[in-house]
């Protein structure tokens, strides 16, 4: 039975608690700044970031529960461990096309849907009943949110954030740490670092995630 450490404890995490165990999976730490000191609760270690050095061992996988796009990528800069240390976590209620990609430290919740020929980067994160379509690139450390539907052919740049519910339609690329709001249909390319809303969307501001 796999091993994994969390990365941050909060209300993001416990979605992703409950993928990890959907795999019959088991939880031995969760690891956060906001603990000061070092405690155990229910057979689960709880302490500050720092101590993974301490912990890891080599069949131990690392997940790192974060929302923030951005703080995701200043961790994996900080923690400089192996791509491969990084567990890729499916809650089993998930469909996942055969030929599809998904890369190492992403998590895809209940519910969602990768279809044919997607790629899906690191630490990335597809959210509740969001579907990805045929064809989808979604770049590393991106976040594709609750409802979101990517049809086919999207290309999501690193770091950006698809809000709830937004449409993307076909062909369409979004730029790197660009902020897409709820419930927006995006219906031409999007620049990086913006943030746009609306149906369809447009842009509200020049820069974005990063």
């Amino acid at each position: 039975m796999e091993r994994i450490i969390l990365i941050g404890d909060s209300g993001h995490s416990k979605v992703i608690e409950d993928s990890i165990r959907s795999q019959n999976r088991v939880i031995i730490a969760k690891l956060d700044d906001k603990y000061n000191k070092n405690t155990y609760e229910h057979q689960v270690f709880k302490g500050p970031i720092h101590l993974i050095k301490e912990i890891l061992e080599d069949d131990v996988m690392v997940v790192i529960a974060i929302g923030s796009n951005s703080v995701r990528k200043q961790i994996v800069e900080r923690l400089a461990l192996p791509k491969e240390k990084y567990a890729k976590v499916i809650h089993n209620s998930a469909i996942i096309s055969n030929s599809s990609n998904i890369g190492f430290g992403t998590v895809v919740m209940p519910g969602a849907v990768v279809n044919a020929d997607v790629s899906i980067g690191n630490h990335t994160i597809i959210n509740t009943n969001s579907v990805i379509e045929h064809d989808c690139v979604i770049e590393d450390f991106a976040h594709v949110s609750p409802a979101t539907i990517l049809t086919g052919n999207v290309k999501v740049g690193e770091g950006s954030h698809i809000g709830a519910g937004a449409t993307v339609i076909p062909g369409i690329e979004i730029g790197a740490w660009t902020n897409i709001g709820a419930g927006s249909a995006v219906i031409s390319n999007i620049e990086s670092n913006t943030t746009v809303v609306g149906v369809p969307a447009r842009l509200i501001e020049k820069e974005g995630l990063a």
